[in-house]
């Protein structure tokens, strides 16, 4: 219908769609080439240098990040080595801490061994000391009480002692 309107007005039959009429391709043919080179230009001019300006900025902001990630990775890997360094060197200090506090100790205890040995050894000769001392006075109790005991026995089964040979007897009884 549409196309009987457009055969009315141009004084020909409708013969189908206009666009596949072979006498109006030259002028489609014309105003193709025309809004290809207007898109052409346009494109060319304006929204290509655009998108490449995106691409070229994306792409720098890509190699910078990955320059930036580089250079932290390398910063953390030198802070890793740089923290066990640090690390190793104060477990050292510690081992030479205590080993020098081990020393210290051993140092000052042997010092005190040494100070207790000496007094249980002074103690021992006071004691060995008096102990001696406690037998001899033993010793001359012992004599003394022999004596009198034997004066008193000799006396009582009715003889008579003398002191002299009651000390006698006593002393070669004792030597055993």
């Amino acid at each position: 219908m549409a196309t009987d309107t457009y055969g009315a007005e141009h004084g020909a039959e409708a013969a189908g769609m206009p666009q596949l009429e072979f006498s109006t391709f030259p002028n489609q043919i014309f105003w193709l080439v025309i809004a290809l080179i207007a898109i052409y230009l346009i494109l060319s001019r304006v929204g290509l240098p655009r998108i490449a300006a995106v691409l070229a900025e994306r792409s720098g902001a890509i190699t910078n990040d990955l320059a930036a990630a580089e250079d932290l990775k390398q910063q953390a890997l030198d802070a890793e080595n740089a923290y066990n360094q640090a690390l190793a060197d104060a477990r050292a200090e510690a081992q030479n801490i205590a080993n020098a506090t081990r020393a210290e100790i051993q140092k000052d205890l042997d010092k005190a061994i040494a100070k207790a040995d000496a007094e249980i050894a002074a103690r021992t000769a006071e004691s060995e000391a008096a102990i001696a001392e406690i037998r001899a006075g033993a010793k001359e109790s012992i004599k003394e009480v022999a004596k009198d005991t034997a004066k008193e026995l000799v006396a009582a089964l009715g003889g008579k002692a003398d002191a002299r040979s009651v000390t006698a007897a006593v002393t070669a009884r004792m030597k055993g």
